[in-house]
């Protein structure tokens, strides 16, 4: 089953918490502090490989979280960072804030990395804490806790050329007779529900065809199936855009044409950009007087001034079509990655201070200012809790709280710790 946009959920590992320990020996009854920082929690990193062509697996398994790092132990000894949760995508996966609907990774080649969160940092043992003034402390930090995250994954075909055209006629065949791709094909409607991918060799050289699925009338705003697949034809360096000139299932070619065009257009202004190779299929079902009548009305509505014609069924044209892409695709360079704008999602927070007064009247502290601070806090612990009074001065909180009418002995919440203020 071919799947090309999913959401899942990602969390990058929690720091291990650094450890509180004091060296005991035979020789040394009070070495003094000990304890190990904690270890690295594990990222979230995501690769593109070309063993993948579809998005399907992740609709089984939508959550994904890395290894936490391992607690901090005596001796000075740090714990091990988590390991990273090293997520395989197709080449061509797309990653997108849904947040905001930005771009924030297009992993366009095999083998591409991207870091999409990063592991929390270890706390520090309390031998970190040891100074000349705290000659033994008796706490330590708590590792950094990360959140869980959702992302969108949306498949983007990587392909040197793209076939497009209305449905029927004729994308599937011609992508059967020039590569090694084996499409379903049948006569009707919207046979092709994925784009197919071919692999075409011409002159001792090769190429990638996607058979992109048929587009109709309002494709860009909805309408058909179309819609949903004009993203794979983002990438192609070429369209390939075939023509029923036999008019055999009653739509005008010149029509046809239009609409196309319009379509790519309207979805993407580039796609007007980008070369076309204009080929009338179905040639066999005309006589040659006809045929050139056909063509020539064509013509003169469009004003078009190249084309090529085959017939897929009797293969002609059909070598001089391949050669006639390669020839354009040596003039062509590759299309580059999509641009990726500057985002925060992996941006942690460890400056904002938000104070809400509760209905009993108590002060509640939070934000991720506050968040980085009490990390290293114990407050059941009479040292470590007037360090982080102090603390609460020296950034300006307890001014702050003054100016939302803290007094003398109001209470104030932080998580779930509440301490009597006092002065």
């Amino acid at each position: 089953m071919f799947l090309d946009r999913m959401k899942i959920s990602i969390k990058a590992g929690n720091g291990g918490k650094g450890s509180t320990s004091f060296l005991r020996t035979k020789l040394n009854a009070n070495g003094g502090p000990d304890g190990g920082d904690g270890g690295k929690g594990g990222d979230i990193v995501f690769v593109a490989t070309e063993n993948l062509n579809t998005l399907y697996p992740f609709r089984f398994k939508k959550k994904f979280i890395a290894e936490n790092g391992e607690d901090g132990h005596q001796k000075n000894q740090t714990g091990k960072s988590g390991k990273d949760e090293i997520i395989e995508v197709p080449v061509g996966t797309v990653l997108i804030n849904p947040v905001n609907n930005k771009i924030i990774a297009d992993l366009s080649e095999n083998g591409m990395k991207f870091v999409a969160l990063k592991g929390g940092a270890g706390g520090h043992g309390n031998a970190y804490y040891r100074s000349s003034i705290k000659q033994a402390p008796s706490f330590s930090q708590t590792g950094e806790v990360t959140n869980l995250k959702e992302i969108i994954l949306e498949l983007k075909t990587i392909a040197d050329v793209g076939l497009v055209g209305f449905p029927n006629v004729g994308k599937s065949t011609l992508l059967s007779v020039i590569s090694n791709a084996n499409p379903k094909i049948a006569n009707y409607p919207f046979t092709t529900i994925y784009p197919n991918l071919g692999v075409c060799e011409v002159l001792g050289e090769t190429f990638v065809v996607a058979d992109i699925p048929g587009l109709i009338e309002g494709a860009s705003e909805g309408l058909g199936l179309g819609h949903y697949f004009l993203k794979h034809v983002e990438r192609v360096r070429l369209i390939v855009h075939l023509v029923d000139i036999s008019s055999s299932e009653g739509r005008k070619p010149e029509e046809d044409y239009r609409i196309i065009n319009d379509e790519l257009a309207k979805y993407n202004a580039d796609l007007s950009k980008t070369k076309q190779i204009l080929v009338f299929s179905k040639c066999d079902l005309l006589e040659k007087d006809e045929l050139e009548k056909k063509i020539s009305e064509f013509v003169k509505v469009t004003k078009v001034k190249e084309y090529m014609t085959i017939s897929s069924f009797s293969r002609d044209g059909i070598e001089d079509l391949k050669r006639k892409i390669l020839e354009n695709l040596k003039k062509i360079p590759k299309k580059p990655a999509l641009r990726v704008e500057d985002f925060d999602f992996d941006r942690k927070d460890v400056s904002s201070i938000e104070i809400n007064r509760l209905d009993d009247g108590s002060f509640e502290l939070s934000g991720g200012r506050i968040e980085n601070l009490i990390r290293g806090v114990v407050l059941s612990n009479e040292v470590s809790f007037a360090y982080f009074q102090k603390r609460l001065k020296e950034m300006g909180i307890i001014d702050l709280l003054k100016e939302k009418g803290l007094k003398n002995g109001d209470t104030v919440v932080i998580k779930d710790v509440s301490f009597e203020y006092v002065e």
